[in-house]
């Protein structure tokens, strides 16, 4: 099986002003408890009971982006036990963003790039991505990662899910990522509603793969019956062929262990056939990011 989105880091060989920062309080609250080295040899302990063996790592605020995705790289070299590519960091808005890119490309471990739209409410609800994502700039770029193989993770909250839809439809040839479901960051009803029918202009976009990721960030304390929902619509809107796991390890360990979001998602999906488990668990992420 395949987890498509988690996070390693050692912050003795790449700086995370993020993890290093001690006093802010993110989005998701309080990451005090994860503000310290997470190795691959971590992760493996957290999955591989389950039956993983391979899986995404997904750039997670460097300092540094290219000396995280040169660590991520060695690491893959390191352990040819474990199958992983990586997606990373790069800017979108940069009309160089080709020359950066040609840096990437000789990591054979990169698979594609993300760079954060949106990641909630108030002051983390823009980006400097979103602010250009009308330019002819952004367009380009993003038809320069579909030339060189590359896919594009997108992160993003419901409220700007249309905007993105219409950049998104003009590169059709482009891989796209929705990372953490969209982001369904209020659980109410009303604001379920309202996530469910903002997904449906990336849902019906062809080229968009959702990832079923992250639901602990806007539901610290949740319960198996929280998440239904939300798995249930991107199941019902993108399909089996076209969702992924991930685990979003380890910031989701804030709020329950890999054993607990596992669990959840087998009983979620109990009912589903043994080919459209396959293709959550595993088909889909090797055809999205071919880490095997």
């Amino acid at each position: 099986m395949i987890d498509a989105h988690h996070h390693l880091w050692d912050l003795s060989a790449v700086s995370y002003p993020w993890l290093e920062d001690k006093s802010k309080k993110r989005f998701f609250g309080d990451p005090t408890p994860i503000q310290k080295n997470y190795l691959i040899q971590d992760f493996k302990k957290d999955c591989k009971p389950h039956g993983f063996n391979a899986s995404i790592h997904i750039q997670v605020g460097a300092k540094e982006p290219a000396k995280e995705a040169i660590w991520v790289d060695d690491i893959i070299k390191n352990h040819p036990d474990w199958n992983m590519k990586q997606v990373v960091f790069c800017d979108l808005t940069k009309s160089e963003m080709r020359l950066e890119m040609e840096k990437f490309e000789i990591l054979p471990s990169v698979a594609g790039v993300r760079q954060i739209l949106s990641r909630a409410p108030g002051k983390e609800a823009g980006s400097i991505l979103l602010d250009n994502i009308a330019s002819p700039i952004v367009l380009q770029n993003l038809k320069t990662l579909s030339k060189l193989g590359d896919s594009f993770d997108l992160q993003l909250i419901p409220e700007v899910m249309k905007q993105a839809s219409l950049l998104f439809e003009k590169v059709p040839e482009l891989k796209v990522a929705l990372c953490h479901a969209g982001s369904p960051h209020d659980r109410t009803i009303e604001g379920i509603n309202y996530w469910q029918k903002a997904l449906k202009s990336l849902s019906s976009l062809s080229n968009v793969t959702c990832k079923i990721s992250g639901l602990g960030m806007f539901k610290n304390n949740w319960t198996i019956e929280d998440f239904r929902p939300i798995i249930e619509t991107c199941l019902d809107q993108f399909g089996s062929e076209r969702c992924m796991f991930g685990s979003n390890f380890p910031v989701d360990s804030l709020w329950a262990s890999f054993d607990e979001i596992y669990d959840g998602f087998k009983n979620i999906t109990a009912e589903m056939s043994q080919n459209e488990i396959k293709c959550l668990f595993h088909d889909n992420a090797v055809k999205y990011y071919n880490p095997i």
